[in-house]
This record gives C-alpha cells, structure tokens and sequence, in this order.
C-alpha cells in the first residue's frame, strides 16, 4: 500500500512540477507585455505632450512602413518628432515637389491626433488590467495546487 501511495505522491509532484514550470513561463511573458504596454502608454504620453507645444501649422511626418506621410500633428511610426523645412529655404523645384506630395499626404487635425494618443494609451491601461488579472489566476491556480500536495503529504503522515 505505501508504493501505491508513493506513487500516487510522485505522479502528484511531476504533475505540480510541470504546472509551475509552465505558469513561471507564463507569469514572465505577462511580466513582459505589461513592460512593454507601459513603454507604449508613456511615449503616447510624452508625444502628446510635446505635440501640444508645437503650434498648430507645424507640419509633422509619420512613418508608414517604408514610406513617409505627412501630417500637421502625427508623429511617426518610432515616435521621433521630424518638422519639415522652413518654406522660405526651399527652391522654386523643391516647392512644386513639395506641392506634389502634399496632395498624397493624409492631413489630420490636432484635435483628432491628441484623440488617437489618449485612445491608446487608454487600451495600453485595459490591456495591462487584463494581463495582471490573468497573472494572479496562474499565480493563484500553482498555490492551490501546491496547497493540495501538502494535504496529500499531511494525509500520507496520519496513515
């Protein structure tokens, strides 16, 4: 009888063993994304807040994969802040290239662009409440899962 309860232990520990491993993995990729939200949420921030000091006209350029689009207020897909050339520095061919890419450009205000930034650093918060409450159900789920080995060692001790 002590082997098939010994047995039962070993299979009870592998089984717990294999579950904190791959809860600890778990619980270190939530660690991650939450750094990673967090980065997002504050440069969406610090944009924010250097944008609404430029003035209103100061034309701005957002990355676009491997293109450039210009904005009045973006910024680009890194975050860097480009303000274009002064007008009255630019040739008479600079100024019809000039006048050629802005009918390609897609202009935004700057209330629609303080809009986008609040917008995501508010899905940054929701997604980092997600991500903590699935990490305290794993951290929770592998304490209940050691609570119960020790009642099968507690109830192994009284035989």
């Amino acid at each position: 009888m002590a082997a098939v309860v010994d047995l039962e232990l070993k299979k009870a520990f592998t089984e717990l063993q294999a579950k904190v491993i791959d809860t600890q993995q778990k619980v270190k990729l939530a660690d991650l994304q939450i750094e990673q939200l967090n980065r997002t949420k504050k440069h969406a921030h610090l944009t924010d807040t250097e944008i609404k000091n430029l003035p209103d006209e100061t034309p701005m350029y957002e990355g676009v994969g491997r293109i450039v689009v210009r904005k009045p207020r973006s910024i680009t897909s890194r975050g860097s802040i480009v303000q274009a050339a002064a007008a009255s520095q630019e040739t008479s061919i600079e100024k019809s290239q000039a006048k050629e890419e802005q009918e390609r450009f897609v202009l935004e205000t700057k209330e629609k662009i303080h809009s986008q930034l609040l917008k995501k650093q508010k899905i940054a918060d929701d997604k980092i409440a997600e991500i903590e409450q699935k990490k305290s159900y794993l951290e929770r789920s592998v304490k209940e899962a050691e609570d119960n080995i020790r009642e099968m060692l507690m109830a192994r001790k009284s035989m």
